[in-house]
């Protein structure tokens, strides 16, 4: 109801904002879920509003479809951001270090979270706060690298990866949209907000893989030679 999405390889039709998509079932669920990609909406498979849609349901206490307005829509772009940097954080607390921080933080995120008016939150001040957070994390567990293997935010369109040693590479922010990966070493490389579009990932090594989430692999071509870590599931489109 709430997202918009155009015609293009992603999506098979425009909908605008506030419309049901036509496959929304009256039960709300999805009518060609185990279809999407055929169908022409591999873009659908790829979203993760990380449970925020439905704790803005279960708050107004009402679907979104018997009760759309602007004020739902307006909420759930803000809350899906807190409950990613929650994902996030979640993470963190995995490797054991900064652990108070982490929790001060995830207290904090949670409280931010339940705001009565969410569009009164300033997320770029949290998002600043927790990134901050993550770097020293992320930082701590993959230790100093060359400058060859800081490639944060870097055009990678396209390129030609396969076999290469990223092992421990920053890559937060990395545009890989169809690079080629192949067989490349990625463990424990920092993965948050890498566009991994369409990239191959036969064979590639992603063990231990720093904030990886499951619309990212989702986005993927990978097989099964592809290693994965624990915290995401293989996509059935392999």
């Amino acid at each position: 109801m709430a997202l918009t999405f155009s015609r293009s390889a992603d999506f098979a039709i425009d909908k605008p904002a506030g419309e049901a998509c036509p496959n929304l079932s009256t039960d709300f669920r999805c009518g060609i879920h185990s279809r999407l990609r055929s169908k022409g909406f591999p873009g659908c498979t790829v979203y993760d509003c990380f449970g925020a849609g439905q704790e803005i349901s279960r708050r107004a206490g009402t679907s979104w479809r018997e009760q759309p307005g602007q004020a739902m829509f307006a909420a759930l772009p803000i809350l899906r951001q807190l409950h990613e940097l929650l994902w996030y954080l979640t993470e963190a607390l995995e490797y054991k270090a900064f652990e108070a921080e982490v929790r001060a933080a995830i207290d904090r995120v949670e409280g931010v979270s339940r705001t009565a008016d969410l569009t009164t939150v300033d997320v770029d001040a949290e998002r600043a706060a927790v990134n901050e957070l993550l770097l020293k994390t992320s930082q701590l567990v993959r230790g100093k690298q060359s400058k060859k293997k800081d490639r944060r935010g870097a055009d990678l369109i396209g390129a030609r990866l396969r076999g290469a040693d990223l092992a421990k590479a920053n890559l937060r922010g990395a545009y890989l949209i169809a690079a080629d990966l192949r067989d490349a070493d990625l463990r424990q490389a920092d993965l948050i907000g890498a566009d991994l579009r369409d990239a191959d990932l036969r064979g590639a090594d992603l063990t231990g893989a720093l904030f990886l989430t499951q619309s990212q692999v989702n986005a993927g071509r990978g097989d099964r030679t592809t290693k994965l870590p624990p915290s995401v599931t293989r996509p059935s489109h392999w």
